[in-house]
């Protein structure tokens, strides 16, 4: 086998982030599968620079970003609020929820994805609002440092992660 980047990341199993339920995983592995096939790159439990944590965001070659909001159930939806706190940080936003959801609790004017482990599909399509360059570039440099820290900590597990001896 060619000691590629692409066949040494092949082998790659990432662990399981244990934050979300199983339905809601499936759902970001299916998601993530549908970015991957536009050509974006995604990171999941990305932490923004107001401190909150979007489910999953996603970076297009043209730097793009786009924030996917993930609801398992009804009861997600409705117990939790803090997804318009995300939308001054992407310049598209989705929800992201299984065929079990019904459509209609989720606002009709932003975008929909259905998933599930094995895939996703589009069902409505986020309107686009362009970031300002400003965010724009704070945002790919906050996305960079997450994914390369990621890597750092597949490559090197015994890491001390605060830099303390």
């Amino acid at each position: 086998m060619p000691d590629s980047s692409a066949a040494r990341l092949s082998n790659i199993i990432l662990p399981a982030d244990g934050r979300q339920s199983p339905v809601a995983a499936g759902i970001q592995r299916g998601v993530r599968r549908l970015f991957a096939e536009f050509g974006h790159v995604t990171l999941p439990e990305f932490t923004l620079a107001n401190g909150r944590r979007a489910d999953l965001i996603a970076l297009a070659p043209d730097g793009m970003l786009t924030i996917i909001e993930i609801k398992s159930s009804v009861a997600d939806f409705r117990a939790d609020r803090k997804w318009p706190d995300y939308e001054d940080f992407c310049d598209r936003f989705y929800f992201a929820v299984p065929e079990t959801v019904p459509f209609d609790i989720l606002p009709e004017d932003r975008g929909l994805i259905i998933a599930d482990s094995f895939g996703a599909a589009v069902m409505r399509e986020s309107a686009h609002h362009p970031l300002a360059g400003a965010r724009r570039k704070a945002v790919t440099l906050r996305f960079a440092h997450a994914a390369a820290a990621a890597l750092h900590a597949l490559a090197d597990p015994d890491r001390i992660a605060d830099g303390r001896l």
